[in-house]
């Protein structure tokens, strides 16, 4: 008997952060969640959640989760079979946005489902194994911080999970005060240590390349999202100029995009973001594209499910820590070592810490 789609449900949180990220963009001072439940015939019930980026698109997400899922209502969990049928129900919009996101949270919940009636971790029904990831700390280091505090910082970060690279926010105003910030931390960490930095799309091309080129000799593992992140032969011109490796990806809407960027030689990484690129199976073209074009493929965000994704991806570089879901889960992903422990439990992994989802819950 196949298993089919036969219920669902959308809440939103306003989960606490316990370092407010301060990108380009404005302060995020709670990780607005959107907690997604994909209900079965089997009594299987798939999980994932979506992040918002503001409170105030909560209640759209979860509208338009609601409104979509009426459309798979009986369906057999086939997430190549879903995926496409939406899609091509769509095909007239722009799938892009909060429809996007939704998309991709639905093919998440439709695999762990699938993993789940296999009894098996999602990274092994997606032929792999679950395997250890190293993984950097990405929670702190945010452009309000000093040269002074910083280095204290960065200490924390690293000392929570042993980590071997942390990553840092620039593009303050003032140039020389990213500079004083960058070495502070360096001084601290030692040559050891990985620092990456993240500019956050917020530098002109010319600025960026100027910038960029100053920090050519400050040890740095990469340079992040230095201009808008659609500007592909922008980021070509950035990366020709200089030495230090340029990251790019997390905004990457669908594989075709990310051919546009490889095209362009845009970037020398590329991190995809799993509820951007299309989901599980948004990710598996990515893999493929990282692959066939001999680039490193790092995460962006949910490591919940990234350290499945990475466990299967043949040029994995590095899974991105962010602890944002962490509160509202029953069983955090464990670090280890500075090693994401991709867990053996059935599925993603991921259930539901009640109490502190009714503690939270804003919708």
């Amino acid at each position: 008997m196949p298993i089919t789609i036969t219920g669902f449900r959308a809440r939103a949180v306003a989960a606490p952060i316990k370092y407010p990220p301060r990108p380009a963009s404005g302060v995020i001072d709670t990780a607005a969640l959107v907690l997604i439940d994909i209900e079965t015939n089997e009594g299987i019930t798939g999980h994932t959640y979506l992040f918002t980026f503001s409170k105030s698109m909560l209640k759209p997400t979860v509208d338009c989760f609601n409104a979509v899922c009426e459309l798979i209502v009986g369906d057999t969990v086939s997430p190549l079979d879903i995926e496409s049928k939406l899609r091509r129900h769509f095909t007239l919009y722009d799938t892009h946005g909060i429809l996007g996101c939704v998309l991709a949270g639905i093919d998440m919940a439709a695999w762990d489902i699938l993993a789940k009636s296999q009894e098996l971790p999602l990274a092994a029904a997606l032929g792999g194994t679950p395997t250890s990831i190293k993984a950097y700390n990405s929670c702190g280091l945010w452009t309000n911080e000093t040269a002074d505090t910083l280095p204290k910082l960065a200490q924390e970060l690293i000392s929570s999970g042993d980590y071997k690279a942390v990553k840092m926010r620039i593009g303050r105003p003032d140039f020389n005060l990213d500079l004083d910030a960058i070495r502070s931390v360096k001084k601290e960490i030692g040559d050891d240590i990985g620092l990456m930095a993240d500019f956050n799309q917020s530098l002109s091309l010319n600025e960026a390349i100027k910038r960029c080129q100053a920090l050519d000799d400050e040890g740095l593992y990469w340079i992040e999202d230095p201009i808008r992140h659609d500007d592909y032969e922008g980021c070509a011109k950035i990366r020709v100029s200089i030495n230090t490796p340029i990251q790019i990806g997390e905004n990457l809407l669908n594989s075709l995009e990310m051919k546009k960027a490889i095209d362009a030689e845009a970037g020398d990484f590329y991190m995809p973001d799993v509820q951007r690129i299309g989901g599980v199976t948004g990710w598996l073209r990515a893999a493929a594209l990282a692959q066939a074009n001999a680039l490193d493929l790092s995460s962006h965000l949910f490591p919940e499910i990234s350290c499945h994704l990475l466990s299967i991806s043949p040029t994995r570089h590095w899974l991105e820590y962010m602890d944002w879901g962490a509160s509202v889960v029953q069983e955090p992903l464990k670090i280890i070592n500075g090693m994401a422990i991709t867990p053996d439990r059935p599925g993603i992994g991921i259930s539901w810490d009640e109490k502190a989802v009714e503690h939270y819950l804003v919708l």
